[in-house]
This record gives C-alpha cells, sequence and structure tokens, in this order.
C-alpha cells in the first residue's frame, strides 16, 4: 500500500517553496479564474472570462466556459477550439448574450476534455447600466 503521508509531505514542501512546481490549473480541471462583464443594452452582456488549465495538447485542453442563471439555464457559451499550452491562464470574450432583467448574477463555469466541469467557478453580479462594466477579481 503506497504512503499518502508523503504525498502530503512533497505537497507542503512544493508549497513552502513557492509553489512554482504547483498550480490549481495542473490538478485537472479548468478553473475561472476572473471575469469581466458589461452591460451592452437592455438586457445583452458582454463576457470575457479568464480560465487556468493545465492543457496538455489536443486530448486534454478547456473547450469551453458558460454562463449559467440561478436555475442552471444556460444563458451563453463560449467554445474553446484549440489548447491554449503557452498561454495561461487565458481569456476569451463573449457578446449577446440576453439575460432577463429579473436574473442580477450569474454563475460562470469552465470545462475541459477530460473531466468536464468541475473546477472552480465564479458567481458575478450583473451590471445594473448600460455601459458599466463589473469585474471579478
Amino acid at each position: 500500500m503506497k504512503s499518502k503521508p508523503m504525498v502530503n509531505v512533497v505537497f507542503a514542501i512544493v508549497m513552502l517553496a513557492g509553489g512554482a512546481f504547483y498550480s490549481p490549473a495542473q490538478a485537472g480541471e479548468a478553473d475561472v479564474v476572473g471575469v469581466s462583464v458589461t452591460r451592452d443594452s437592455q438586457n445583452t452582456y458582454r463576457f470575457s472570462v479568464t480560465v487556468a488549465h493545465g492543457d496538455s495538447g489536443w486530448d486534454h485542453y478547456a473547450d469551453a466556459w458558460q454562463v449559467i442563471g440561478r436555475d442552471g439555464a444556460i444563458l451563453g457559451q463560449r467554445i474553446l477550439a484549440h489548447p491554449h499550452e503557452n498561454e495561461q491562464p487565458f481569456t476569451r470574450s463573449l457578446s449577446g448574450v440576453e439575460i432577463p432583467s429579473n436574473i442580477k448574477s450569474v454563475t460562470i463555469r469552465a470545462r475541459d476534455l477530460v473531466h468536464g466541469f468541475g473546477g472552480a467557478e465564479m458567481v458575478v453580479r450583473l451590471p445594473g447600466v448600460v455601459g458599466d462594466t463589473v469585474k471579478q477579481p
């Protein structure tokens, strides 16, 4: 049987050394690490989403992110057509996302080819005035 304490010791040493060899993206799932949302019109928004993932080629890369309403409905989706091995984290945008006026915040989640959804998500408040932008973090 393999010893888990040794793994924990190695992890602790790497983290104490500044985490140079570890990042959440290397854990396998795609993480949302930043969101900027601009209100373009009464019910239309533009999202710029920053995703971190340990892309390792065409077999394992972050392939999409979604805008999710409070009821779980997919309000918008950006398909990512290729790996971003040398661009981490990376930001991609999606315009023309229509969101009903009764929704005040949305959840942004990312997906990768191997693990699907499951990485860090981000809840973002929608701007109230046309032309305003909300950024997180």
